[in-house]
């Protein structure tokens, strides 16, 4: 069941915003609420609460701790974001290989990739213009240099970003081609039947929800996703699923679409909110990356093993869900 029925007012990046969901579910805390519908991070979802921009049912709410009763509606208004507030941080990343064209990140789960409504700095994008000294591709404006591809704020892993334009355009030439090698591991509930198969289906905007995205074949492109169960736990399992195509949330549409959502999803798992991991976000991560060099023409490959939250979960299976 959706913890939340969410309506976006104004998609203009330039323009504030306001987001309106009804909750669905009690017990949960306003600031978890208002970080997974606005899809920012937890501490930026409490600034909001105290700076007076969240409403109960048309009263402001100043604690972050409130746990909203089932029915009641949350009005958040998020602040003007404008294009030159991507600007360099000192925020320490973690660099897994560097050139004059291309650097290779590892990203943290709950980072966001580039400056949105709500997420103003302290972004990946940020960290970079820091890290790079500004020399970053172009293409995708100054609110997104040197972004080739996106990873979702709490998935973490491996991402190319791009240090000119010329190898921005042989990236991007590249994902169109489906020449990229995306290998992501997850955590999702119950098994996956077949274990290991190919899932070809259209993922649109979600009528209902302009936060989630939905297999459908209204306003969709194709998607292609191919998994492979690795180890099967009571109630779990750890995949590997390899991209074709890398349309927006596409793995934990599919895996959601046939009963098999990722652990710890705030939009796509059932019971969201509770899982006995402790899970903040989805237990998802790009664990592998290969690209061919825009210059050199070589083939690379990367890999990024798994980060604390995900061994974490995978220490509690073993534990706790295991067969022997």
């Amino acid at each position: 069941m959706s913890l939340t029925e969410t309506v976006r007012m104004n998609n203009d990046i330039s323009s504030p915003e306001t987001v309106t969901f009804g909750v669905a579910e009690s017990g949960i805390r306003l600031d978890m609420l208002v970080s997974q519908n606005c899809e920012i991070t937890r501490s930026a979802a409490a600034k909001l609460i105290e700076d007076g921009c969240v409403a109960l049912s048309g009263k402001t709410a100043l604690k972050k701790s409130l746990k909203p009763d089932c029915g009641i509606s949350v009005c958040v208004n998020l602040p003007e974001i404008r294009e030159c507030s991507a600007v360099p941080q000192d925020i320490p990343i973690d660099v897994v290989y560097e050139d004059d064209d291309i650097i290779i990140v590892n990203k943290p789960q709950g980072m966001v990739v580039h400056p949105a409504p709500g997420n103003p700095d302290r972004t990946l994008v940020n960290a970079l213009m820091y890290h790079c000294k500004g020399r970053l591709s172009t293409i995708n404006g100054v609110i997104r240099p040197g972004i080739v591809h996106r990873i979702d704020k709490d998935t973490s892993g491996l991402l190319v970003v791009a240090k000119n334009d010329e190898a921005h355009n042989v990236l991007s030439e590249q994902i169109k081609a489906h020449t990229f090698t995306r290998v992501y591991n997850a955590v999702v509930n119950g098994t996956f039947s077949p274990e290991q198969g190919r899932i070809d289906l259209p993922i649109g905007r979600n009528p209902s929800n302009r936060l989630k995205m939905a297999v459908t074949q209204v306003n969709s492109r194709q998607a292609a996703t191919n998994y492979n169960t690795l180890e099967i736990f009571r109630g779990y399992s750890l995949c590997e699923f390899r991209l074709e195509t890398g349309r927006t949330h596409q793995i934990r549409v599919h895996a959601s679409y046939y009963g098999h959502s990722v652990v710890g999803d705030p939009l796509y798992a059932p019971n969201q909110g509770k899982n006995p991991f402790g899970l903040s976000g989805q237990c998802l991560h790009a664990a592998l990356l290969g690209i061919v060099h825009p210059k050199t023409g070589e083939y690379m490959e990367f890999r990024a093993e798994y980060p604390d939250y995900f061994r974490h979960t995978l220490d509690i299976l073993n534990k706790n869900y295991s067969f022997t």
